[in-house]
């Protein structure tokens, strides 16, 4: 199955902080316990012949209003992340892409998500597709801006967005018990499902999001029609 007959699924993953408070903990415990979580259900995508990309919105534009241990601890986290995890990617055969913007990041960090980008570029089988510093607003006002005159169309804007080839959004999972978009992907998640799921993420595991998943493909999808 070529990837873009493959499921695009996208998971919000919220709660992090509210589950940190309830066991007593900064609110860094709570994205440590959620990078595990999200290991494990990055590993159940890959080995799903379903899913071909996976989407994880991992922080907003809107997010560096939070306090600034709390981001700085973060940023650490995900760099280290993908410093124990690229080359893994090229075991598993996994393109690694990332939206969003890169010019408020630490500098060791932009250049870290530019080279596993560069070196997972070839990769076919599973496409791993993190938004960070992403809000779905800010996205298609950059896409516009670099239009530079040329025509205003569905088409050149998407050609503009930060991945066009990515397809559209089939399913998207939130969860925490939050009912709301919040600027997610406004432009790919226009006609994806979506479902909310009352657990806090670090206690969302992989059987939770198959579950979902099984749940989407009972689904009829008329896309307007």
């Amino acid at each position: 199955m070529e990837q873009t007959d493959k499921l695009h699924i996208a998971i919000i993953p919220d709660g992090n902080r509210r589950w940190a408070r309830a066991q007593g903990l900064q609110p860094w415990k709570g994205h440590e316990q959620a990078i595990e979580n999200f290991k494990e259900i990055t590993q159940w995508c890959r080995e799903d012949p379903r899913i071909g990309i996976l989407t994880v919105w991992c922080f907003s534009t809107e997010n560096w209003k939070r306090e600034n241990e709390e981001v700085g601890k973060l940023m650490s986290m995900l760099e280290s992340y993908l410093q124990k995890e690229w080359k893994g990617f090229l075991e598993r055969k996994t393109r690694f892409v990332h939206s969003g913007r890169r010019d408020r990041f630490p500098p060791t960090l932009a250049k870290l998500i530019e080279k596993v980008e560069r070196e997972t570029a070839d990769q076919k089988e599973f496409t791993l597709h993190l938004a960070i510093d992403y809000g779905g607003k800010d996205e298609v006002v950059r896409a516009v801006t670099n239009l530079q005159g040329q025509e205003v169309s569905e088409e050149s804007i998407r050609a503009h967005l930060d991945h066009p080839e990515l397809k559209d959004m089939d399913l998207i999972v939130r969860t925490s018990g939050e009912m709301r978009t919040s600027n997610f992907a406004l432009w790919q998640s226009v006609y994806a499902e979506w479902e909310f799921s009352e657990k806090l993420f670090p206690d969302f595991r992989a059987e939770d999001l198959k579950r979902a998943v099984d749940a989407f493909t009972l689904r009829t999808r008329r896309f307007g029609a």
